[in-house]
């Protein structure tokens, strides 16, 4: 084994391979960009070592910077983790030629399957099933016009250097193939740095199951059985899950031993994972990723297993801990990747800083509940980075058992500061289809309406926490003051309630959105009540050990959390989270909505396409501007008919989020 290991990552998964090498008695060395110097792996790691400024592309990307750092520190291996240099074979070679062992597969294994074009090649030679498409290196718009009339519609168009849904569009008639081939190209370009493409015919409802799959430097090869990731958005898996539900004995059998042979087909070493398309009892190859995947928490938690583990007894030379005759399941697990994003906003990543994070973990989350997570209260959500906050994965004995852990664990998840998917993801838990299981990529997409949160109206217990809130903040200030005063008899030093009257009450006005919200808090002889839009209800709570408000509202019972950040309050209730403005003379009015003519930048990015001019006439949903965020491109349409009265933005400029870059009067 290693002395030393350098992690060439960061977030979540840099934590998980530092807390697995520690265990081992390694010493783990961190780098960081200069965003992210109080990062939570730096701060786990034995050492780090910062390797430039913010951007990716400048420093965890940068290879000669990563082994500068791993050569001055005196690393024997390094782990890329899973996103930027992990499959990136020239650096798995400059790794080999530095004398330190690169912990992942051989430079040809990630070349074999770099490029989606030659992996389906290699496979099809190696007789595993294949989605008919073009896969070929002609890649002129004419020649690729032609291959796709010839495929026919709906198709898929995708990056062939790329994953995780970058560089994807489905075209469905052939009038749309340009300028989906256009878009795609251009995201492939900025994600992976290289704008090839590739054309399959597209299968509008299959499962997506994977078969995770360790290889060794002696020969042995098995496979760790299935995943289902067949929620996703974008092409983005949102829940994933081991076993796959209704998957029979026979097709994991033929699943895994496909999965093998595709291993073995490159002369593969260490973990990896075979992504098939499957439908209607068919499956087909799809692609293979050459490292350790983000699901990877389930098959740890069916199989009993530590893959990271495995990773570096792999690379330090070892031959696999079991045999495929030894691996077998052992319930059920499911994964929700908790996400910096807003579900009604298109899943717009958000940014910013985390005001409060509280994620279900130690025994009070209870028993089978696991959360990987590379960030903490107070770190920013940066633009340059992916904007996951943590996985939570719930293990228990069967399917409905894990999904009532999980749903559990993210009712106890606590996310201020930044917008996140949270409620998203336990609507998406609790929806009938989804808890029968085998669903399939078009799920989400198909019950989008009820996943996605409606209404406006500000629940009760959402306005009952945040005015008793707002009264015991109060209270503790008047107590502070009390204290503070030279008469130590006057009566108004108390602050037990007592007031010349028997009876008096206290009005809050609260923001959201563009409602005013009236909020009365009784005092009287019976104690408390609230006068709320819909009427008067009585009204007691306590503090709970955590900070929470336990709170009975008439016959109902709740926890709430309440977060003050100047004049705006956080609610959140059950995983989900309501922002209110406090109307209040000493902090000021808060801010009102901006107006429906001006187009601001939902996030910080990159104008990419100015699509209008000034004076244009354009209708409702027009494209107006292109923006590149976190590798993904957005689209801002306009909200209304209307005359683009000004422009504030030029093509290659950074905005910030809110950033004016539009206006469009109505006509």
């Amino acid at each position: 084994m290693f002395e030393s290991v350098l992690i060439a990552n960061r977030g979540e998964i840099a934590c998980r391979v530092i807390r697995t090498a520690r265990r081992l008695g390694l010493r783990c060395i961190a780098v960081y960009s200069e965003a992210d110097s109080a990062a939570a792996h730096v701060d786990l790691a034995d050492a780090a070592c910062c390797i430039g400024p913010a951007p990716a592309a400048e420093s965890y990307l940068r290879a000669e910077a990563i082994l500068e750092a791993a050569r001055a520190i005196g690393a024997a291996a390094i782990h890329p983790g899973y996103g930027f240099l992990s499959e990136n074979a020239a650096f798995a070679e400059a790794c080999q030629e530095a004398g330190i062992a690169f912990i992942g597969p051989p430079p040809s294994a990630i070349r074999a399957m770099g490029s989606k074009s030659e992996a389906k090649a290699l496979m099809g030679a190696a007789g595993v099933p294949l989605v008919p498409g073009y896969h070929g290196d002609a890649q002129a718009d004419d020649r690729l016009q032609r291959e796709a009339e010839a495929l026919g519609f709906p198709l898929m168009i995708k990056a062939s250097a790329g994953g995780g849904g970058k560089g994807m569009r489905i075209v469905a008639q052939a009038q749309d193939f340009a300028a989906g081939l256009d878009a795609a190209r251009r995201e492939a370009k900025a994600a992976f740095g290289d704008d090839r493409v590739l054309l399959e015919r597209y299968l509008a409802a299959p499962r997506h199951i994977e078969i995770q799959i360790f290889c060794d430097g002696h020969g042995n090869a098995v496979h760790l059985f299935e995943r289902d990731c067949s929620a996703q958005r974008r092409h983005q898996k949102v829940i994933e899950e081991a076993p796959a539900p209704g998957l029979s004995a026979e097709q994991r059998e033929a699943m895994g031993a496909a999965a093998v042979a595709a291993a073995r087909a490159i002369d593969y070493r260490g973990a990896g994972t075979v992504e098939f398309l499957y439908d209607d009892g068919a499956f087909y190859f799809m692609e293979m990723n050459t490292r350790l995947q983000v699901e990877h928490p389930v098959t740890e938690a069916i199989t009993g297993l530590d893959l990271v583990e495995w990773q570096l007894r792999v690379a330090a030379g070892e031959p696999l801990p079991l045999a495929q005759e030894d691996l077998s399941i052992s319930g059920h697990a499911v994964e929700a990747r908790l996400y910096a994003e807003d579900p009604e906003s298109g899943f717009l990543p958000s940014t910013g800083r985390l005001l409060h994070l509280s994620l279900p973990e130690g025994p009070e989350a209870g028993a089978g509940v696991r959360v990987d997570s590379g960030v903490r209260s107070g770190d920013e959500i940066s633009v340059f980075y992916d904007p996951m906050i943590a996985k939570v994965i719930a293990h228990g004995e069967d399917r409905p058992a894990a999904l009532r852990r999980l749903n559990r664990a993210l009712a106890e998840t606590e996310v201020v500061g930044v917008a996140s998917n949270v409620a998203f993801l336990r609507r998406t838990l609790a929806h009938p289809a989804f808890a029968e299981g085998g669903i399939d990529t078009a799920f989400l997409d198909q019950h989008r309406d009820s996943l996605l949160a409606r209404g406006d109206a500000v629940p009760e217990p959402v306005l009952a926490a945040v005015a008793l809130a707002e009264m015991r903040w109060r209270s503790r200030e008047a107590r502070r003051a009390a204290a503070a005063s030279g008469d130590p008899y006057s009566p108004w030093r108390l602050t037990n309630g007592w007031r010349l009257n028997s009876e008096t009450h206290s009005d809050l006005t609260f923001i959201h959105g563009a409602q005013e919200i009236q909020v009365s808090i009784h005092f009287g002889p019976a104690g408390l009540s609230l006068s709320l839009p819909v009427g008067e209800r009585p009204v007691r709570f306590d503090e709970t050990a955590d900070g929470r408000l336990a709170v009975r509202l008439g016959e109902e019972t709740f926890r709430a959390r309440v977060v003050r950040d100047g004049k705006q309050r956080w609610v959140v209730i059950d995983g989900a989270v309501w922002g209110l403005g406090l109307q209040d003379l000493l902090l000021g009015v808060p801010d009102d909505a901006v107006g429906s003519g001006r187009i601001v930048a939902p996030m910080p990015g990159k104008v990419m396409a100015v699509l209008v001019r000034q004076g244009d006439r354009v209708g409702q949903g027009q494209p107006l501007l292109r923006l590149e965020a976190m590798k993904m491109e957005h689209t801002l349409t306009a909200p209304h008919d209307g005359e683009v009265e000004s422009l504030a933005c030029a093509v290659g400029e950074l905005v910030e989020e809110g950033s004016e870059l539009a206006i469009l009067a109505e006509t």
